[in-house]
């Protein structure tokens, strides 16, 4: 089954570090400070830009896209 990178639902702001933490089996924690430190490293700019942008674009952890799973109506055959 393949993993997929999707916003964590232990969120604090939009789930991107929670989601990033999930993927890579890491505490969560570590992942957020590491954010905030290289957000503040940076002058906020590229590191703010880059976490708003994959807040919008990363589906939610409670989506559904299951390849195993098969939506629709279904008619018998005979």
């Amino acid at each position: 089954m393949k993993k997929k990178l999707t916003k964590s639902k232990n969120k604090v702001f939009l789930g991107v570090c929670g989601g990033l933490a999930n993927y890579f089996h890491v505490d969560p924690t570590i992942v957020r400070l590491i954010a905030l430190v290289l957000l503040v490293m940076t002058g906020f700019f590229p590191v703010g830009l880059i976490y708003l942008v994959a807040g919008l674009i990363m589906p939610d952890a409670d989506a559904k896209d299951d390849d195993n799973v098969v939506e629709g109506e279904f008619k018998e055959r005979k």
